[in-house]
């Protein structure tokens, strides 16, 4: 069956992701309690965590009388500079990287969000989306709350704000209400406060340092400020960290956990911990999985960089097929203000990625790769091998086909837009130009990852973008203020 390559798959300039089609990283949080350097620390905290956000980045720091925050779009270490650190006091801080989905990509909602209230100073800063925060909003705009940005995030400062009870209660309260995938850092200049959602979509860990409290999105932002890591944050778990020390408390009892399994599969660092299991060990698992379901005779393995080479380790391991660099990625290309015509667009994609000539040449190739979304990728990687001269091209996936949005903070697209959710498995080939297609089974995958939770329900991972079976309601009724097409990141 042939198919014309026309359509949103094929639309070579679209999206804000240029001419590639990988999903967009999240949002990454990082705080520290009782820190006298707090804005260095956080610093470098939000540098580990840059590729889960790239458009803006902000920090709060307090003193224990007043606010010090700085935010503007940009990269961290465009946004602060040694000067502005210096300028930053205080021992506790909450700093913030977002990629922005839901809310505007533009400076009013870049976090941490600070606020006046009758109680004092309020900072909040998230990664994650809160499905039902449309429906909130307009309640409260009808009690007569102003909101001053387009994020889902600055809806639980108003709730907090509207409160008459003291800060942690009120935080329970208003944590209570809201439906979604969240990890939030909220800091007065007495407290902070930690909470993940009922579920534990979204990461959030807990390090010390000394007598300091860190909490991060990842493992690997607590080595980076030599933190040792202390715990993952129970869904539905609220942690409240004070001059007296910190205490655990419920805003919710557990419900299903549901872990994102994309944070596996590609979004946190290869040096991360989740569930107890190191990121670089699962994909690598799921790389060997991949290869006892779908073998194929080849002559090289080698993955698509960055997030796909421990898969492409792991296949190549367990198949004995030799392991080569046949893709090279530039680290430097960074964003451009140019609209380049169609020839120079697609120039830019060999700037980010080229293929190894001398590598792949003469070869039959194993590509693995992480995830197929549009297809616009795969296809445009399967032709820059075949042009350096490989044989042939049979692209291995290491993960399940992307079928439904996600609506817990992942900017994916429509379902109509998503390639898996409309083609079969040999029509994807075709279309993106394979000798052959294959993807890791779901069952392989929670298999692979296993972890503390592989023997609760679908191994404590969040799967709906494979099997549509969302952990929460979604709101997507007209009354609630989400369509169907909602989809987007509350940070």
């Amino acid at each position: 069956m042939s198919h014309e390559v026309t359509g949103a798959y094929y639309n070579e300039g679209s999206g804000k992701d240029g001419p590639f089609d990988r999903l967009k990283e999240e949002c990454g949080v990082f705080g520290v309690f009782g820190y006298e350097e707090a804005a260095s620390m956080v610093y470098y905290g939000l540098h580990t965590l840059q590729h889960r956000g790239e458009e803006s980045a902000g920090m709060c720091t307090s003193d224990g009388q007043s606010f010090h925050y700085h935010r503007e779009m940009g990269l961290v270490k465009e946004v602060f500079d040694a000067n502005r650190l210096q300028e930053m006091r205080g021992d506790r801080a909450i700093g913030h990287v977002r990629y922005s989905t839901s809310g505007d990509s533009r400076l009013a909602n870049a976090q941490p969000l600070v606020f006046k209230t009758r109680d004092g100073d309020l900072a909040v800063a998230t990664n994650g989306n809160i499905v039902n925060a449309p429906k909130i909003r307009h309640e409260l705009e009808k009690k007569g709350s102003i909101f001053q940005t387009t994020s889902d995030t600055e809806v639980i400062a108003h709730l907090i704000a509207r409160s008459e009870h003291d800060l942690v209660r009120a935080a329970k309260e208003a944590l209570s209400e809201l439906v979604g995938g969240f990890a939030f850092l909220i800091m007065t200049n007495d407290k902070l406060l930690a909470a993940s959602d009922p579920n534990g979509l979204r990461p959030l860990v807990l390090g010390r340092l000394g007598d300091s409290y860190v909490f991060a999105s990842e493992s690997c932002a607590l080595e980076a400020v030599g933190a040792e890591m202390v715990r993952a944050l129970e869904p539905g778990e609220l942690l409240i960290v004070d001059a007296l020390g910190h205490r655990s408390e419920r805003f919710t009892p557990l419900q299903r956990r549901a872990l994102c399994a994309m944070e596996f599969i590609y979004f946190s660092r290869p040096d991360s911990q989740l569930h107890d299991v190191n990121l670089h060990t699962a994909r690598k698992r799921m790389g060997m999985q991949l290869a006892r379901e779908a073998f194929v005779e080849a002559d090289i393995v080698s993955g698509v960089p960055d997030s796909s080479i421990s898969a492409a380790i792991g296949y190549a391991e367990l198949t004995g097929i030799p392991y080569e660099m046949g893709l090279i990625k530039s680290k430097y290309t960074g964003r451009t203000f140019i609209q380049p015509s169609q020839a120079l667009r697609e120039q830019g994609v060999k700037m980010k990625l080229s293929a190894v000539r001398s590598v792949v040449e003469g070869k039959r190739v194993v590509l693995i790769d992480d995830s197929v979304v549009r297809g616009t990728t795969s296809r445009r990687i399967v032709r820059m091998l075949r042009e350096a001269g490989a044989l042939e091209v049979h692209l291995r996936i290491a993960s399940p086909p992307f079928k439904h949005p996600c609506f817990y903070g992942i900017d994916t697209p429509r379902s109509e837009d998503l390639i898996a959710s409309s083609h079969t498995v040999e029509e994807m080939c075709e279309l993106v130009g394979a000798d052959s297609l294959a993807f890791l089974s779901q069952d392989g995958m929670i298999e692979a990852i296993g972890g503390a939770f592989a023997e609760e329900s679908k191994g404590g991972l969040c799967l709906a973008c494979f099997d549509q079976e969302y952990p929460t309601n979604l709101y997507t009724d007209a009354a609630a203020g989400a369509g169907n097409e909602r989809t987007g990141c509350g940070c």
